[in-house]
């Protein structure tokens, strides 16, 4: 039920579990059981200010301070410290025109430039922006829409608390800033700019219930008419020494815990809810009174506003949080609604720094470690890998491909995160049900100890349908040619004057050249070899069955594993042939079975931004589905974290799912996570920094719960997780390592960097102490006649 089956005027004689009651099913029903924080630093660019606040600790004359601003060495110096911590946020506090009041103020500015106290925010936000990747939301109190705008351009988001409406306090009285139609009109303001917008309300300093009420009405009309208002605070008083209300009582608790209910009933459903913790010394009750974030929460700087409280540490944050059933999720300056839709809410020069920071929901990259804009060059001798290096400051947060340990999530002991919508489904698929589009979904929003109780559902699913044993096979890359006339935007590793970036060295293979390697492949124990490549301009469809033959002719017993889906169906079109005579060729020329690759991500809204030219979703199946149906088998692939959502991923799943169904000639399961480093649609600023380690450990084990009895194998690419990330995954669903991969080019030539080849040794080194059993495998799952005993 919401505030709308009430009288606003009524809520406050509601008694007060009731209105809390109400106000906690509000938020359930508009925002699940999650609840987020903003991880941030706190740059107080000068506190010095024109107002004279009552309760305010923060202003301070000039006598007190060494120097009117913070220097941009010093804003940096802050900035950078957040970012190696792994905030996302650079909260700017500062006073309101403090040049009006302070000659000081004034001569500062104009000695260093700048002809305001806002014009210098823009200054160093930008500079924040530039060299550390934080984003700046911008807490500059009543402006004016020029200068709105102004800051629009630096900062994804900006704030200003409303605070109370009541124009008789004592506490306002010489803040010329407070005047609430000054207020009001820099909120219409933003609204009119579309800016995605942070304001509230403070309890106890004077005001009465009604007045609350006011207040928070004023708020939900502006929302109504532009909907900007992303969130809502809702603070409570507390007195500090040295400040005219210092004598002042406190808010009282249930004055407190009915004015964040009341704001969850009057405000729309999608406005977000926000009360600090750190004001709190019980902050879980906030929870209960229908708040679904904490607000910002620096593990660098103080709360500068209220310097006595200190934050709360992370792990109690999330220990709170999950103690009364939810989950933690940290998140950007601006919601995930607004971060997905950056045409409508950002300035053209902030929308990739809020990419680049951004999950596959749009919230805060949960890695931990520093994350910091990429700065590139050329390689000096690119070889089999990327064509570009990274320069300057190093990330030290994990993404797919890099030389950094991912962090821990499994195991864990226990039925942790079995509360919720993704507890919910977990006990559903527990029952044997079959997990939809939507369910698939929740799954992938599993956050903290959820993501614990994905793995560990997964994990049983595994060991029930394949035990214990980890499989790999000995096997060879040959990627023939690295020229293309297709475009897809996330490949680092085709080459040739359609290429979409970098300065390459185009090759082909010769037939003789490609023989040579597979002997080689033979010599080393190879059961197969992988055949795949560009589309080059002088290819005919008669080129795939003249390597096919080739392979064949000087290792007849190896296994073909070759051609994607786009290979064969562009090989049968340029001969006019029906795609289902060209794979029996093929076969009768020796392949045994096709790759899933060129799937992507089977949704085509996200395949026109990824491939435009490419096959689409039913091609791609369709495609799969002739091989099936002449006895070829195959794999499902999924490449994930460039620019697509999770609701894509299920829908992926599903499809195959489908497919699967109706041919049973899948062998497996094998997500492939984005490389960026050196991904033409990363490098033109229009992808994420590939998927985080929770989401592809997510990846996987939903893909077990998906393809339960349809897809008994889940295969984890070493190449792009890593001996720490695999070793993970094996615990959350996966049964298969893949392949020992002589020559792996395509990851490393998009920036992977953990090398072209493993072996048994290395791969055992790896499963024994997961207490699990290494064997080698042929392509179909069988066992090689000459496999290594184990």
């Amino acid at each position: 039920m919401s505030g709308s089956a009430l009288q606003h005027r009524d809520l406050p004689h509601v008694p007060l579990a009731d209105l809390m009651a109400r106000a906690g099913t509000v938020r359930d029903d508009a925002h699940g059981r999650r609840v987020t924080f903003s991880p941030k630093v706190f740059i107080p660019l000068t506190m010095l200010c024109r107002d004279r606040c009552g309760y305010c600790t923060f202003a301070q004359p000039p006598a007190r301070l060494d120097s009117p601003y913070l220097t941009p060495e010093q804003v940096l110096a802050i900035a950078r410290a957040g970012a190696a911590a792994g905030c996302h946020e650079a909260l700017f506090t500062l006073g309101e025109g403090p040049e009006d009041r302070y000659p000081v103020a004034r001569e500062w500015l104009t000695e260093h430039g700048h002809a305001s106290t806002i014009d210098y925010l823009a200054a160093m936000a930008r500079l924040v922006l530039d060299e550390t990747g934080l984003l700046p939301h911008a807490n500059a109190g009543a402006l004016s829409r020029a200068d709105l705008a102004t800051l629009r351009a630096v900062a994804p988001s900006q704030g200003m608390m409303v605070e109370t409406l009541r124009d008789d306090l004592d506490c306002h009285r010489g803040a010329p800033d407070k005047v609430p139609a000054r207020r009001l009109a820099t909120l219409e303001a933003a609204g009119e700019l579309g800016i995605p917008f942070t304001t509230g309300i403070l309890v106890g300093i004077g005001e009465d219930v009604d007045d609350r009420v006011e207040a928070l009405e004023a708020i939900a009309a502006s929302h109504r008419r532009h909907g900007h208002v992303q969130e809502v605070i809702v603070q409570n008083f507390l007195p500090k020494a040295g400040t005219a209300m210092h004598g002042a009582a406190p808010c009282p608790t249930d004055d407190f815990l009915q004015a964040i209910a009341m704001a969850r009933l009057i405000l729309p459903p999608d406005v977000h809810l926000q009360a600090p913790p750190n004001l709190s010394d019980d902050f879980g009750h906030l929870l209960d009174a229908g708040i679904d974030d904490w607000g910002g929460v620096s593990p660098v700087t103080a709360d500068h506003v209220n310097p006595e409280r200190p934050w709360p540490a992370l792990d109690r944050l999330r220990e709170v949080t999950e103690a009364r059933g939810f989950s933690l999720a940290p998140r950007l300056t601006i919601y995930p609604e607004r971060a997905i839709d950056p045409d409508r809410w950002l300035d053209p020069a902030t929308r990739f720094a809020v990419l680049d920071r951004s999950d596959a929901e749009g919230l805060g990259r949960d890695d931990p470690g520093g994350l910091f804009p990429e700065q590139i060059k050329a390689a000096v001798e690119a070889g089999t890998g990327a064509e570009v290096v990274q320069i300057g400051r190093r990330n030290t947060a994990w993404y797919s491909g890099a030389p950094v340990e991912p962090t821990v999530l499994v195991p864990a002991s226990g039925r942790l995160g079995w509360y919720g919508p993704v507890g919910e489904v977990l006990e559903g698929v527990l029952m044997g049900q079959e997990v939809g589009e939507d369910e698939i979904t929740t799954l992938f929003s599993a956050r903290g100890a959820e993501v614990a109780a994905v793995a560990q559902v997964a994990d049983e699913l595994r060991r029930a349908v394949v035990g214990d044993v980890v499989t790999y096979v000995r096997n060879r890359n040959i990627n023939y040619t690295n020229v293309c006339t297709f475009k897809c935007r996330f490949c680092g590793f085709s080459k040739g004057p359609l290429s979409l970036n970098l300065r390459g060295t185009p090759y082909l293979l010769t037939l003789e050249d490609i023989q040579g390697r597979v002997l080689e492949a033979v010599g080393d124990g190879a059961t197969e070899v992988c055949l795949q490549g560009g589309i080059h301009p002088d290819f005919d469809g008669d080129y795939y069955i003249d390597v096919a033959r080739a392979v064949h002719d000087v290792a007849p017993e190896i296994h073909i594993h070759g051609f994607t889906a786009l290979e064969v169906t562009e090989g049968a079109k340029r001969l006019g042939e029906p795609l289902a005579d060209y794979l029996r060729r093929l076969m009768d020329a020796g392949l045994k079975t096709l790759p899933g690759t060129a799937a992507e991500i089977l949704d085509d809204p996200v395949r026109a931004l990824l491939c435009p030219d490419k096959i689409d979703t039913d091609e791609w199946l369709d495609a799969h589905r002739t091989a099936h149906s002449v006895g070829l088998r195959s794999n499902v692939t999924i490449m994930f974290g460039a620019v697509e959502q999770p609701r894509s991923w299920a829908r992926h799943l599903v499809r195959t799912r489908a497919l699967q169904k109706e041919t049973g000639g899948f062998t497996e399961f094998v997500p492939l996570p984005f490389v960026h480093m050196a991904a033409p649609i990363y490098l033109q600023h229009k992808a994420r920094r590939g998927p985080t380690f929770r989401e592809a450990l997510l990846m996987h084990a939903v893909g077990r719960i998906a393809y339960r009895g349809w897809i008994d194998n889940i295969q984890v690419s070493w190449v792009k997780m890593g001996h720490g990330g695999a070793a993970q995954i094996l615990q959350a669903g996966a049964n298969d390592l893949g392949g020992t991969l002589m020559d792996e080019n395509i990851s490393r030539a998009a920036g992977a960097s953990h090398g072209t080849m493993m072996d048994e040794a290395g791969f055992r080194s790896w499963v024994a102490p997961l207490g699990r059993t290494l064997e080698q495998r042929t392509t179909l799952y069988g066992r090689p006649e000459l496999a290594p005993t184990p």
